[in-house]
């Protein structure tokens, strides 16, 4: 005789059928079927309630779930991410919860699983992970606004037309505040004297300018000075230059230009002019809008405060000690020293040098703050000094 097959549907009818004949008790007819009496009354109390359709089974999932997002909630994040389609998880929190501070916002990782599940987020490949090399730290004497600036040019790209882009950036080190980005069309002192003089003349001098080595920037001449930077010296601005290959040096600038790469450079405008207005576009919403992770994830701008030092109307001279002895730089880049012409560098010229005895026959050279060299009367040359040296 084959095996009876019965189903859950049949047992809970005859359960009910049973049960409502009167000629069983609750307790005796539950351990007859092997259940509890919580479910047996369960069972019942569906049937009464709903019918046969009561007894079919019913999922156990929970009907509301207390961490759930809001419909609403998640659309916003959507729509933001749709807005700036660069900012991450956490940028995007940070910006709704400071503009809507009154709504429940999930955690960061829950709205990177929103995003991942909207296909708003592209998987990204992991590099292998380079050694550590050790560097120094060229902003641990920078402790607020102003303290440093950092240049740089992000790099030439041709606009629509076919013709050069060069931007120049200006930033804060302290709040990252890009105090400028000008589309230019190359690295000339002369295209980056008027962006330098504008940014002196809105927010004042700060006390050093961090850069690279290259043009407008330093020179392989004494002292690696060009135009540009002996006038930040007479304004009292030190230059201070990374080491050759050294971009993580100026790390923070560089990571502002990514951002700026990918959000006002990819595709490029038609023309310098359009350009010029994505990057203005950049600036604004960089400066006030986007949260920065350094900054407690704040804008720039709420940081950031103008020098008290503000811009000369007139170019002052430098001064040295009464212990220096003060000579004009001629027009060809040279002193005149006992007789003898010393060639120092064409961006000196009618510029005053100080020199200080440090031997017998041995002078160093200072312009301003800065020694440029050591001049050797016995061999009649100058010796330069290597690296940027500060008095």
């Amino acid at each position: 005789m084959p095996w009876k097959e019965t189903h859950v549907m049949e047992e809970r009818l005859k359960f009910v059928a049973q049960y409502l004949d009167g000629t069983w008790r609750m307790t005796e007819l539950c351990r007859a079927f092997g259940i509890s009496r919580r479910t047996g009354y369960k069972i019942v109390r569906r049937y009464r309630e709903e019918g046969v359709s009561g007894l079919s089974d019913r999922s156990r999932a929970p009907l509301h779930h207390p961490n759930a997002v809001f419909p609403a909630i998640r659309n916003e994040i959507l729509l933001l991410r749709d807005a700036h389609g660069t900012w991450g998880p956490r940028k995007l929190r940070a910006h709704l919860a400071r503009e809507k501070p009154g709504l429940p916002w999930p955690a960061v990782s829950t709205v990177g699983e929103i995003l991942k599940r909207a296909g708003k987020v592209k998987p990204r490949r992991r590099g292998r992970r380079g050694r550590a090399v050790p560097s120094e730290q060229p902003f641990e004497d920078c402790l607020g606004p102003n303290d440093v600036w950092c240049a740089d040019h992000k790099g030439w790209f041709r606009t629509g037309d076919g013709r050069r882009c060069e931007p120049l950036t200006i930033s804060d080190a302290v709040s990252r505040y890009l105090l400028s980005c000008l589309a230019l069309s190359g690295t000339t002192w002369c295209e980056a004297y008027p962006v330098f003089e504008r940014a002196f003349l809105e927010y004042g001098l700060p006390l050093a300018i961090r850069t690279d080595n290259g043009s407008p920037f330093a020179s392989k001449g004494i002292g690696g000075l060009t135009r540009l930077a002996v006038w930040w010296i007479r304004l009292g601005i030190v230059p201070q230059r990374i080491q050759p290959g050294r971009p993580d040096q100026n790390g923070r600038h560089e990571r502002m230009h990514r951002t700026l790469k990918a959000e006002a450079c990819r595709p490029p405008q038609s023309n310098r002019r359009t350009q010029q207005g994505a990057f203005d576009r950049f600036r604004k919403e960089y400066n006030q809008v986007r949260p920065h992770e350094a900054l407690s994830d704040r804008p720039p701008a709420e940081f950031y405060v103008s020098s008290p030092r503000p811009y000369p109307a007139t170019l002052p001279d430098v001064d040295y000690p009464a212990h220096f002895e003060v000579r004009r730089v001629r027009t060809d880049g040279s002193i005149k020293w006992k007789g003898v012409l010393y060639f120092l560098s064409q961006a000196l010229r009618r510029q005053t040098v100080g020199l200080m005895s440090t031997n017998e026959d041995r002078w160093e050279i200072h312009f301003g703050r800065v020694a440029l060299g050591v001049l050797n009367e016995h061999h009649r040359k100058i010796l330069r000094h290597r690296v940027l040296v500060l008095t």
